[in-house]
């Protein structure tokens, strides 16, 4: 590992502007990405400063209904908040379903959102990755892909993001809050990521030097009666292969609301507007819920060993909706 310099900063504005001085600077929050990755050599800070002191760990309700979530929360402390459970109790099971509950206890929200894609060949600095070295090439589209991306890849990237949460609050459409050294701003998680494109190794829409301050969750009564189901190679704490964030309100049989958002098959928690316009005024059946599914994954260009992953998220879409729809017919 690469020698480097700690700071631990003592505000936002502060912190910000210790980044901002250091172009060689990362902000360290949990540690439960990032300092895996130096160990690796994937990343190479120079300096880290250390942001878990910032006075960024409430969870407080908005004036309009909704939450707002500091950055550093841990993931503990939300999956356990008891508005977080009761407003969205598919961001709780998203979050217990990402990891174990000593890694919970250390990783933050704000980097949950930042965490980088376990692609094998990213993380062996012996191997050319587009994502980690621009124009080196993607050795996944004909190597070992099986858990890569089905939608919104490209020739130079196929690789797909690990957060749990992220899909949630996709879902959610939730909203990012940032400060810079001009001030705070904002991003909608839907905006949030980019595109991979011909450009893996930008990952966000962060201004540079941003310091990710909190996330806000609209209210969304249709989230009272949510899911969230991930599928994974085993049964202990794993990546998902494929999931589903899932909320639904059902009257007189016919879908009034619906969202959904898919992880584990593309490079950003994937939205699935197509599948919502289909199921919107259609009758809350399982034949509709696959029509649904079908709409949205008629775009997938799986790989030579993921097109399981297709007919994988079609069963998980069918199986989660009719699930909420037979709670809601109770």
């Amino acid at each position: 590992m690469k020698e480097f310099a700690y700071q631990r900063a003592e505000d936002v504005s502060g912190a910000v502007a210790l980044l901002g001085a250091d172009p060689d600077a990362r902000f360290l929050g949990g540690g439960t990405n990032l300092v895996d990755l130096m160990k690796s050599g994937v990343e190479r800070p120079g300096r880290l400063v250390d942001v878990r002191q910032l006075p960024l760990g409430a969870i407080e309700s908005t004036p309009e209904g909704g939450l707002r979530i500091g950055a550093t929360v841990t993931n503990s402390d939300l999956a356990a908040h008891p508005e977080v459970r009761r407003r969205y109790p598919l961001l709780t099971q998203a979050v217990l379903a990402g990891a174990s509950g000593q890694l919970r206890n250390m990783a933050t929200v704000g980097g949950n959102l930042l965490q980088r894609t376990r692609c094998g060949y990213f993380a062996d600095v012996t191997k050319p990755c587009n994502k980690r070295e621009p124009g080196t090439g993607c050795p996944a589209l004909e190597g070992e892909h099986h858990n890569h991306a089905i939608l919104g890849a490209s020739e130079h990237c196929v690789a797909t993001h690990p957060s749990d949460m992220g899909v949630a609050l996709t879902a959610l459409d939730a909203v990012v809050t940032y400060e810079t050294a001009d001030g705070p701003g904002e991003l909608p998680l839907a905006d949030f990521y980019l595109p991979v494109d011909d450009t893996p190794h930008r990952e966000t829409a962060l201004p540079p030097g941003a310091l990710i301050t909190g996330v806000t969750v609209p209210p969304a009564p249709v989230a009272a009666r949510s899911r969230y189901r991930k599928v994974r190679e085993r049964a202990s704490y794993a990546f998902a292969i494929g999931s589903v964030a899932a909320a639904l309100d059902v009257s007189d049989g016919v879908v009034r609301e619906v969202r959904l958002a898919f992880g584990a098959v593309a490079s950003r928690p994937w939205r699935a507007r197509a599948a919502e316009r289909a199921l919107t005024g259609a009758p809350a059946e399982a034949e509709n819920f696959a029509a649904a599914a079908d709409a949205e994954l008629a775009a997938a260009r799986p790989l030579r060993d993921n097109a399981y992953k297709v007919t994988l998220m079609r069963n998980l879409v069918v199986a989660v909706l009719t699930e909420l729809a037979e709670e809601a017919a109770r």
